[in-house]
């Protein structure tokens, strides 16, 4: 038993929710690291350092992956039809898991590939270290600027959702802010990974350092992407609410009028700030069918009003005894 509403619109309204600043978060992220990877491929090939040309394959699929997250909020957004009837939520984790994908093939076919055999083949002459030095520079600070902005703002989610910052990158469903600044993090580690690989070169005058450096961009890029897609896939595969809004919804089911005990309770992921409830209610044996009816849609109210990422929910009624 549930109360008619137009259910799929809330979806609709609860997945644009925070959109605008994300889209901008991505779009910065998107500028910056097309910027970096332009500078840090021309860095390379002038310079002759591997691990600056793994970073600039490393800075290529970081763009190319904001650009699959930026499309897939305009995909996100779109009205529910028949075939979609709660709307297209998830097409932020399709497209978040082609971007681990994108991630995984940048890191184990060209950084690590490429570093593998630069390093049996010896390496090759630097064509420069200052230049590969100034590019590093401003790869950092470039890098620096978009990972500040996504902190800033995963800081700010998670004091409006009360939580620890780590706990709310834990359990947060919104995956651009989260892959943004998990992606900018690794790729800050790259620039150091690749700086001490070019400095070891520069210091002994053995190319293995800078082979080597870029082989471990490679590795951290396949540990990124593997946690991307971990994360994703769970969404994707029918992801249940979190531990503390299910407590919560069970709290507001059980505690409520003319309920008699909570039977079953099923949750699912729709979206990032949209969640299915479906439950089965056992109710006071004396209710009429009015009263039945005015206990639905008050717990309806209820358990959207304790858990505001609900936007669906279905209640089979069943009476006691």
């Amino acid at each position: 038993m549930t109360r008619p509403r137009q259910t799929s619109r809330r979806s609709v309204d609860r997945s644009r929710k925070g959109v605008g600043a994300s889209r901008r978060t991505v779009i910065v992220a998107l500028a910056a690291n097309a910027v970096i990877a332009v500078v840090k491929l021309a860095g390379g090939l002038v310079s002759g350092s591997t691990a600056l040309l793994a970073e600039a394959a490393h800075s290529l699929a970081d763009t190319v992956n904001q650009a699959f997250l930026l499309g897939s909020i305009s995909l996100a957004s779109r009205e529910p039809t028949e075939a979609q009837p709660f709307g297209h939520g998830q097409q932020r984790y399709i497209w978040t898991f082609m971007a681990a994908v994108s991630m995984f093939v940048a890191g184990a076919t060209f950084a690590v590939g490429y570093g593998v055999t630069e390093l049996v083949r010896g390496g090759g002459e630097s064509g420069g270290f200052g230049i590969a030095w100034i590019t590093l520079a401003i790869a950092a600070v470039a890098e620096g600027v978009s990972w500040v902005r996504a902190l800033r703002q995963t800081r700010r989610e998670a004091r409006e959702g009360g939580l620890p910052l780590w706990r709310h990158v834990r359990e947060s469903r919104d995956p651009n802010v989260k892959m943004v600044l998990f992606e900018d993090s690794a790729a800050l580690i790259g620039v150091a990974i690749a700086a001490a690989g070019i400095a070891l070169h520069q210091l002994t005058g053995d190319s293995a350092f800078d082979s080597a450096a870029s082989i471990l961009v490679g590795v951290l890029l396949i540990g990124v992407a593997a946690w991307m897609a971990r994360d994703t896939a769970h969404l994707l595969a029918g992801a249940s609410a979190t531990p503390r809004e299910r407590a919560r919804i069970e709290e507001v089911i059980e505690g409520h009028d003319g309920v008699a005990g909570l039977l079953e309770l099923l949750t699912m992921v729709l979206g990032p700030n949209a969640l299915l409830v479906a439950a089965r209610i056992d109710v006071e044996d004396d209710l009429r069918g009015d009263e039945l009816e005015q206990v639905a849609s008050a717990l309806d109210d209820a358990i959207r009003e304790a858990v505001p990422d609900v936007t669906e929910v279905f209640l089979d009624a069943t009476p006691s005894g």
